[in-house]
């Protein structure tokens, strides 16, 4: 008898995912809809939630609506990777649209003035969906919604449209998008099967989640490295809304989340009203969710701590972000703790936050208003007692690594100026041209406080995502707090460093190894064809003095004229910002330019190792930095491949975080060719498998057992969590000698670590280059358990198999594409491999 009602219920909710997808499903009942506005159908061919809404099909019916409807407007804010359109929808009244410009520059007058008219202005609303393309039903939401406001008439929804502007970002992530919905759908059948181990339900790696280059974009509202991040923040900084709301998926099993998130981790520069905002709007989401049968819940697992994300980001910029998670049918239909989920359910669940999100706007639309004005009004305050304080940064030897911190904060609307001339500070020189100021008198001095903050004490121990992400340590850039004494004018327009030759010369070319771009113009060079060295000792050359690491260019006995050089190298120094020195003569102070000190430098020839088994985002970080960067080409290897590539074709392979990626046959084949000479480049836990494996002996500090004193059974997994490195940052001491670390000018290297993998420091001191100083906390949260054991370790090792080697970090030096300082570790492990 069990058997058959389970089937009649496994029927009966099957059908009712394969038949219940009327649009009726989603709209509030008793409204009436204008017969002239499409329905979703009438355009893309299928009900919403029937299936998954690809990325064009999205676009074509935001067109089709904003081509009919008077209370839509459509623009085109720029390109994905992949060339796919960002649109941003307009929705307002008719009458609001009329006066948009005045109603935007009214908005941001308010949060200049000290007096501003709160009952006569609508409240700005920017509506976010799907930002994690593998989590859908916010982007298919957006087809529902869009229409709803499109078409629904009465006097509620009038009087919505004339209170609210609506900035409507239907999918915030097209590439993930379009790539995951061809992976639901193409593994869909026309019976729907919810057995958790279908295919539908396992997307190959590296899933639809990410861009285009496998970036979280959830974690670049404030570093702003990729095109979907920059076109939205320039559309939140010329609106400044005061809700956002971003629409996620989590766990199958779960249910309903939304903001806001377990008090004691939100971040302490975000006001407290913000918090009891967010609750007041809660309330609405509730009583909405209610309404359908929903279950739901609030104030745990999410914080509001790093600021770049999509939730948090706006509450250090006035405004109230908000998070919705929904449970996942990650396919069209999937069994759950909670009975079968339907798509169509999760699209109604985010349906409903997103327009019990207006209603609260609505009503609650002046004291958000408020809210918004006194955050800016008290900013002010907190700004004018600063006086003339301000923060200098710069790096005398890399002008392109300050130009991109500057480019970050002007896309912020920070103001920064420009030097009057150069300063020498804290026994640090600030160059004209390589270093700028920003008053902290302005308008964003809260944001100012949060990029540049450093911070080591927290309410809380454990964090969603990391706990620190000071900026100019990001770009191993020299800062300290002075005044406005040394600036000179407002920067207006971010220029890059002019590069060129300084002369044409029949001898050589030398050019220092401290610029962001040498590592492009190197590997152009090399691509070229030409000869190239690298300097192992200081020198001095025409009275310049000459740091380890500088590349020389010899003129004879080259495979090109000698002007073909000067034009090939002048074209290729403009191209990377970088001046490169002509010189006469090899006799130098120091070595000379003939001496064995200067090493023969190979063309690298790479393969980054992808696939199951990898992080798909410290992958993506690596492609992204060698492609868009240095236009460094990698073959992107896969693991189900590898037992069957030719690994000749390579003299470098780069393995990201792994725990097995490799079978036992494949670990010989790569044994081999690191034998024959090739190179093995290794992060994080790939160093386990490596030692695992007896391809690289690495003495790891063995971790003290924690013993549970006085913890309850429900505090359990808070004292386990208390023991991870989220992220954090940390000081490390540099053997400048040593090629791991050319190029870099001081001593001591900020370093980003979110792992606890500690090594010994190995007997010999030059084979520890890098290592943790005494006391190594710079910023961010770490256990004092961890913090002992990582005193004195080391991030970086060496080993030799034959005649090649393995160059080994614990951590990712390429994070989230923002850790411009640590950049230059990897490209140094890549060209100068032999000289280790």
């Amino acid at each position: 008898m069990q058997r058959i009602a389970l089937f009649f219920l496994l029927f009966f909710s099957l059908f009712f995912s394969q038949s219940q997808t009327d649009l009726s499903y989603y709209l509030p009942e008793d409204i009436e809809y204008n017969t002239n506005i499409p329905t979703p159908k009438s355009i893309i061919g299928h009900e919403v939630g029937e299936w998954h809404i690809t990325h064009d099909k999205l676009v074509q019916y935001m067109r089709e609506l904003a081509e009919v409807s008077n209370r839509i407007t459509i623009e085109d804010r720029g390109q994905t990777f992949e060339g796919r359109p960002l649109i941003l929808l307009t929705i307002t009244s008719p009458t609001n649209h009329s006066n948009l410009n005045n109603i935007k520059q009214q908005h941001i007058e308010a949060t200049e003035t000290d007096n501003t008219n709160i009952s006569n202005r609508p409240i700005i609303v920017y509506q976010g969906f799907s930002i994690h393309g593998n989590e859908p039903s916010g982007s298919n939401a957006a087809l529902a919604l869009a229409y709803y406001l499109a078409a629904a008439e009465g006097s509620e929804i009038e009087n919505l449209l004339n209170n609210a502007v609506i900035l409507f970002d239907p999918s915030l992530n097209p590439d993930g998008l379009q790539r995951f919905a061809y992976w639901a759908n193409t593994n869909r059948g026309m019976n729907l099967n919810a057995d958790p181990n279908d295919r539908e339900f396992n997307e190959v790696w590296p899933g639809g989640r990410t861009n285009h280059y496998w970036f979280d974009m959830n974690r670049d509202w404030l570093p702003v490295q990729l095109p979907e991040s920059r076109v939205r923040i320039k559309t939140f900084h010329d609106w400044l809304p005061n809700i956002l709301t971003d629409h996620h998926e989590m766990g199958t099993n779960a249910s309903f989340f939304f903001q806001p998130g377990i008090p004691s981790r939100t971040h302490p520069l975000t006001p407290k009203m913000n918090q009891e905002l967010t609750k007041g709007i809660a309330k609405y989401h509730a009583n909405a969710l209610d309404k359908i049968g929903s279950l739901y819940y609030s104030e745990e697992n999410f914080d509001d701590f790093y600021y770049g994300k999509g939730s948090t980001f706006p509450d250090i910029n006035g405004g109230v972000g908000i998070l919705f998670e929904q449970a996942s049918s990650r396919g069209h239909v999937q069994e759950s703790d909670n009975g079968l989920l339907t798509f169509p359910f999760t699209i109604r669940n985010q349906f409903t936050a997103a327009l019990s999100t207006l209603e609260a706007a609505n009503g609650m639309r002046e004291d958000i208003l408020k809210y918004q004005h006194d955050f800016y009004k008290n900013a002010r305050k907190e700004a004018s007692r600063e006086g003339d304080k301000a923060i200098i940064f710069g790096d005398e030897k890399d002008a392109a690594k300050t130009y991109h911190l500057a480019e970050i904060l002007k896309r912020h609307k920070i103001k920064i100026l420009h030097l009057k001339s150069d300063v020498s500070l804290d026994g640090k020189t600030y160059k004209k041209g390589h270093s700028y100021i920003v008053p902290k008198n302005q308008k964003n001095i809260r944001l100012i406080n949060a990029i540049f903050e450093k911070r080591t004490t927290f309410q809380d121990s454990l964090f969603y995502d990391i706990s620190a992400w000071t900026f100019p340590l990001a770009f191993n850039l020299d800062y300290t707090e002075t005044n406005m004494a040394y600036a000179s004018d407002v920067v207006t327009e971010l220029a890059h460093h002019k590069g060129g030759l300084s002369s044409k010369s029949e001898y050589a070319y030398l050019f220092p190894w401290n610029e962001y771009y040498a590592p492009k113009l190197l590997h152009s060079i090399l691509k070229k064809g030409l000869r190239a060295k690298v300097s192992m000792k200081n020198f001095k050359a025409n009275g310049k003095s000459y740091d380890y690491g500088t590349i020389m260019i010899p003129v004879q006995n080259q495979d090109m004229y000698s002007s073909e050089i000067y034009t090939f190298l002048n074209e290729a120094a403009q191209e990377s910002y970088i001046t490169i020195d002509a010189v006469s003569t090899g006799l130098n102070e120091g070595i000379d330019l003939g001496s064995r000190n200067f090493r023969a430098l190979e063309l690298p020839k790479i393969a980054l190792l992808v696939g199951d088994g990898v992080t798909s985002y410290d992958a993506g970080e690596i492609w992204h930095l060698l492609d868009t960067r240095y236009d460094i080409v990698p073959t992107k290897l896969d693991t189900k491949n590898f037992g069957r590539a030719d690994l000749s074709r390579y003299n470098t392979i780069i393995m990201v975080n792994s725990n097995s990626a490799l079978d036992e046959g494949n670990t010989k084949k790569l044994k081999q060719w690191i034998q024959d000479g090739g190179s093995l480049i290794a992060y994080q836990n790939t160093l386990r498998w490596l030692n695992s494996k007896e391809l690289l002996k690495i003495n790891f500090k063995k971790k003290n057992s924690l013993k549970a004193k006085n913890i309850s059974f429900e505090e359990r997994s808070d004292f386990r969590g208390a023991q991870v490195i989220g992220g954090a940052i940390f000081e490390t001491k540099l053997d400048r000698s040593h090629p791991i670390n050319f190029g870099y000018k001081n001593d001591k290297l900020a370093m980003f670590r979110n792992t606890t993998l500690f090594i010994n420091p190995n007997k010999n001191s030059y084979e520890n280059p890098i290592q943790y100083t005494e006391n190594p906390l710079l910023s961010g949260y770490i256990s004092e358990e961890n913090l002992d054991s990582l005193k004195l370790s080391i991030p970086f090792t060496t080993g030799r198999i034959g005649r090649g080697k393995i160059i080994a970090f614990t951590d990712n030096t390429n994070f989230r594409a923002f850790w411009y300082g640590t950049n230059k570790l990897l490209m140094n492990a890549i060209f100068f491999r032999d000289e280790m």
